[in-house]
């Protein structure tokens, strides 16, 4: 894999990853941050970020197992 490809993908699913961690904070911790969202928004909303933490998990775990060295990973 191209190393700027890998470099965009890791840093694309660690932002992803916080602002899922932010996301949830705020919804948790703020709860004026939600506004005049109903119980159904908010709940959406949890899940929203839940889904969006696992799958930048996913995707960090996926490029250290597969490209995690430089013959993977070639400049």
């Amino acid at each position: 894999m191209n190393i700027e490809v890998y470099n965009f993908l890791k840093k694309e699913a660690e932002a992803d990853k916080a602002k899922a961690l932010a996301s949830v904070k705020l919804l948790t911790g703020h709860p004026a941050g939600i506004g005049d969202h109903s119980t159904k928004d908010y709940w959406d909303n949890c899940n929203e970020a839940l889904k969006l933490l696992a799958s930048a998990e996913e995707r960090l775990e996926v490029l250290d197992k597969y490209f995690n060295n430089k013959e993977q990973v070639n400049g």
